[in-house]
């Protein structure tokens, strides 16, 4: 194995290292030495990948997010757009294990946002990236008349946070919301606005 792919099989063990601890205990009690022992790296090649947890925790959320959805891109231009905004719908939402550890990451980040710059910054980057994932999806179904036209920066803006505000209650356990409740919530309330039945896609 050359020196570059070794090096860059190394960071992502790091990361998704990274991702699995701060979910687990959240990154005010996160050390360094616990992402090394996941990882099964030293703390010495951590450190020289990853000066400070603030840097690490930076590119666990860019890793993570990442990792959002890259099963919709092998064939989304071979699926109808709703079936490919459901899809996204479902990522959206801590609809299975993997997708509930991005979820507490995001919390942590949330919480970080409300005190630091940084984070703050990196919240709203991330944000802006999934409009625009939610945005090209829009702007594909309307260019193909699946959808109807609309403000397709206004509808991605509520998707996602009908998302969030669905999202935090399914994390909690909310016992008056379900997975199924909340993806058909989400999608009867932008059916009208793209002119598509309300019920759910099949994914």
């Amino acid at each position: 194995m050359a020196k570059a792919e070794r090096t860059r099989e190394t960071r992502e063990r790091i990361l998704a290292a990274a991702c699995e601890v701060i979910a687990e205990v959240g990154f005010e009690k996160i050390r360094m030495r616990m992402v090394a022992e996941r990882a099964s790296v030293s703390t010495a090649l951590l450190h020289y990948h990853f000066e400070t947890r603030e840097k690490l925790f930076a590119e666990a959320m860019t890793h993570s997010f990442g990792q959002t959805g890259t099963d919709l891109e092998g064939d989304a231009d071979s699926v109808p757009a709703s079936r490919v905004l459901a899809r996204i719908l479902q990522n959206l939402l801590p609809t299975d294990p993997v997708l509930r550890q991005d979820w507490k990451l995001w919390q942590e980040l949330w919480v970080r946002a409300l005190r630091d710059e940084t984070a703050r910054h990196l919240a709203i980057d991330l944000y802006d990236q999934l409009r625009s994932w939610i945005g090209q999806a829009l702007e594909r179904g309307i260019a193909s008349g699946e959808f109807a036209r609309c403000d397709v920066a206004a509808t991605s803006t509520m998707m996602l946070a009908l998302c969030d505000g669905f999202g935090i209650r399914l994390m909690l356990g909310d016992p008056t919301v379900d997975v199924d409740g909340a993806q058909n919530a989400v999608w009867g309330a932008i059916a009208p606005t793209l002119g598509v039945p309300p019920e759910f896609p099949a994914v």
